[in-house]
């Protein structure tokens, strides 16, 4: 298992970057006020505001915010302003020895899954999927279970989903205890041929999206099989997939029906249905610990993420 951050405790900054794209106008400063009411201070990188198309801020800018952010010792972890596209940009400029010589927290999702994975790949370091700031917490419906799952970066906390939380589906029976990969399917497959690919053998593959239609998802999950990263598995955990149903009036596949054709009993356990993802509530999860997959007792276990 990967190497755990230390966790925060009231009082500290954490540090704040856009190593994606850009928010619009206004919405970090109305996140803001929430860090404060965790206790916690907060700098914002010296170019997080930048903007650059649909990137905030040319790579090297994005790239220094990081570097800067993980070197920096009154910084004990970084969040995310949001997601977007950019962060594979950057990666391979990476100083993957400064960061494993300075582990923190780092919290976001969506792009930053590309992220997670270099990270888990080289560092072997837990990071934390979860609800970025200007894109989730400034959001009218930041839910409640979205805002407490910040809680697990002050006391390491075994997490539990369960049915109270969502529906959930089982498209394979079992039980399966492993470390829990992945994020956001578009980003992990276009992982694949890089440095960075995801490792899935052996462990429990966590997925989700948005604005995918079936047949998109189709491809990518079919992208996955060829690179034969579904052949040994411990599990499939599907996380939410928003706005995913098809635009046009031609003949397609459901959403559902994609996820039978690449999961219906498999030799090892596969649920759908959790609100983890572009969703609300955004069930937040720390990536690289072992978790339990039980389609018996229809829950998730996963261990703490934080030291």
């Amino acid at each position: 298992m990967r190497q755990k951050p230390k966790r925060l405790k009231k009082g500290d900054t954490v540090g704040i970057i856009s190593p994606s794209g850009p928010y619009r106008d206004g919405q970090l400063e109305k996140a803001l006020p929430f860090l404060e009411s965790l206790g916690l201070n907060y700098k914002l990188g010296e170019n997080c505001d930048k903007r650059w198309g649909y990137l905030a801020g040319s790579d090297e800018e994005r790239l220094s915010d990081l570097h800067t952010m993980f070197s920096d010792p009154d910084i004990a972890g970084i969040i995310c302003a949001r997601g977007g596209y950019g962060a594979a940009r950057i990666t391979d400029k990476i100083d993957f020895e400064l960061l494993n010589n300075n582990p923190k927290i780092l919290w976001g999702y969506s792009d930053i899954t590309f992220l997670h994975t270099a990270i888990g790949q080289k560092n072997n370091i837990v990071t934390f999927h979860g609800p970025m700031l200007a894109s989730d917490v400034a959001g009218e419906d930041f839910a409640p279970l979205s805002a407490k799952m910040f809680e697990q970066l002050f006391e390491p906390t075994e997490l539990v989903y369960e049915e109270s939380i969502s529906q959930l589906h089982i498209l394979s029976e079992g039980i399966a205890t492993a470390e829990i990969v992945g994020g956001n399917l578009s980003l992990l497959t276009n992982s694949l041929g890089t440095a960075f690919e995801i490792d899935t053998t052996g462990k429990l593959l966590f997925i989700e999206d948005i604005g995918e239609e079936p047949y998109r998802v189709d491809c990518m999950l079919n992208q996955l099989r060829h690179a034969k990263k579904l052949d040994h598995l411990a599990g499939v955990v599907i996380g939410d997939f928003a706005d995913a149903a098809s635009t046009g009036d031609k003949p397609t596949l459901t959403l559902d029906e994609v996820f039978d054709d690449y999961f219906y009993r498999k030799p090892y356990p596969v649920m759908k249905g959790f609100k983890i993802g572009h969703c609300q509530p955004h069930f937040a999860i720390p990536l690289g610990v072992e978790a339990t997959l039980n389609t018996k007792e229809k829950t998730l276990r996963i261990m703490p993420g934080v030291q």
